[in-house]
């Protein structure tokens, strides 16, 4: 299997190679030359199958046989220390509305399916080559936990995460901050996410800084990440009478990289209804799928502060798809977004998006609300995130939608202030959390300038690591 550049003009890779590497030399994002596929009989004998076991089954085609050989080991490590035995379980909430609880790893947020297993794919491909690695993610939250603890104590990695000074909730920030491993360094950027993101790229698109210092990348621009997080579209949809029943998903996102792992899943042979991007008041994406017009706005704090992104980094993987594959189309719209923060998408293309997506949003007082209504019927505490979504599947479900899943993206404690304001409960940390607000934090502050991150990792890494 091997993986192009989404701006064509990138060497083409192997998966170990992708995954090493994270962003293309071209700025592009990768995806595979082919797509691999499952017939409908194959996709009906997986259903009923553990988790790990569909995982195996849909990952090995992706991956080169060195990995494939060792994916059964991996997924087991991976998720031996998950809170719940099917790692991703459903729950449902009314007739034909289900919530896929994706909260049960070690961080407490969707992130966790697929860090814990790019963690295990990085040690073993390192370890097989001898080489290190400079990690540099950006986060509004929860990736940033998450990369940190599937990556933390690694003597093959140095961890740089990178997230937007005050906007991550508390228990987000603690998660990174109080954790005091040797190889992880927590910087919070005097900016927002997408400043983050910005620096991120930049760091990758010097390509002397980049083979320097060995960089990779673990937000979802990784291709190893929607890879993972495909797979629990699958175990829900099959789950629920896949392949003869097509469910619609509704997906919290503002990256798109969670949703489109879905897209993924699809073009993988299995049938499945719309895939709904559910965004809260930073809803450029929502936007763009009612009228073909992507225009920048500012990045709104909001309760929902995973969300709270402008620019959706893994939205080029489908203008890939969309557009044909033709990379040098892909690189001449988005450039153009980044001189003039718009751009028109042509019909055909959007009429390929819009049969496959759809779009919602939601204010700060309408998630509280959902909140409230959600408890108040079934007891049930959604986070501000997932509660987004439920809304949005409710309007669908009234306008006569079928079997809908929403992902549900965060346990509500991550968010407990937001969850206390809705409905008057404040949800408590699991007991493996307990001790959070009295650990010791440690993180350094800079400005949203490059020179100063390169020079802050630069002084951080260990000398063995640089060339």
């Amino acid at each position: 299997m091997y993986y192009q550049s989404t701006r064509g003009q990138a060497p083409v890779l192997s998966f170990e190679e992708v995954l090493l590497t994270g962003l293309a030399q071209d700025g592009g994002l990768y995806l595979p030359v082919e797509w691999p596929g499952f017939s409908a009989p194959a996709w009906r004998s997986l259903g009923g199958a553990d988790y790990r076991v569909l995982a195996q089954r849909m990952l090995a085609p992706f991956v080169g046989a060195p990995i494939a050989a060792q994916l059964s080991e991996a997924l087991e490590v991976a998720y031996a220390g998950f809170a719940h035995k099917s790692v991703a379980p459903l729950v449902q909430l009314q007739p034909n509305l289900w919530l896929l609880e994706l909260f049960h790893g070690p961080t407490l947020a969707f992130k966790d399916v697929a860090m814990q297993l790019l963690g295990q794919l990085f040690e073993r491909v390192l370890t097989a080559c001898g080489e290190r690695l400079t990690v540099v993610g950006a986060t509004s939250g929860d990736t940033g936990s998450a990369a940190i603890e599937a990556l933390k104590g690694s003597g093959a990695v140095e961890v740089f995460i990178l997230h937007p000074k005050g906007r991550p909730s508390e228990v987000q920030r603690r998660q990174m901050t109080t954790v005091q491993a040797n190889n992880v360094h927590n910087i919070a950027i005097e900016g927002t996410f997408d400043d983050c993101q910005d620096l991120v790229k930049a760091l990758f698109n010097d390509h002397a800084f980049r083979d320097r210092f060995h960089l990779s990348a673990v937000n979802s621009i990784n291709w190893a990440r929607i890879l993972a997080q495909s797979v629990y579209y699958a175990y829900a949809a099959l789950a629920l009478g896949a392949p003869e029943r097509k469910i619609d998903f509704v997906v919290p996102t503002g990256n798109f990289g969670n949703i489109f792992a879905g897209y993924v899943t699809q073009h993988m042979g299995l049938p499945m209804g719309k895939l709904v991007v559910a965004a809260n008041s930073n809803d450029i994406l929502p936007r763009f799928l009612e009228s073909g017009h992507m225009s920048l706005g500012a990045v709104q704090p909001t309760l929902s502060p995973s969300m709270d992104i402008q620019i959706s980094s893994n939205f080029e993987r489908l203008l890939f798809e969309a557009l044909d594959r033709d990379g040098a189309r892909v690189a001449a719209l988005l450039q153009g977004f980044r001189e003039k923060g718009a751009f028109t998408l042509e019909e055909e293309a959007m009429a390929y998006i819009l049969e496959r997506f759809a779009g919602a949003r939601l204010n700060d007082s309408g998630t509280l609300a959902e909140i409230e209504r959600t408890y108040g019927e079934t007891g049930y505490l959604l986070d501000p995130h997932t509660a987004i979504g439920v809304a949005a599947a409710r309007k669908r479900l009234a306008a006569g939608a079928g079997a809908t899943v929403v992902l549900s993206t965060a346990h509500p404690a991550k968010f407990p202030a937001a969850v206390e304001k809705a409905c008057g409960q404040r949800p408590a940390l699991p007991a493996r959390l307990s001790g959070l607000f009295e650990r010791e934090e440690r993180y350094s502050i800079l400005p949203s300038d490059p020179a100063g991150l390169k020079g802050f990792i630069g002084d951080r890494v260990s000398g063995s690591l640089a060339a």
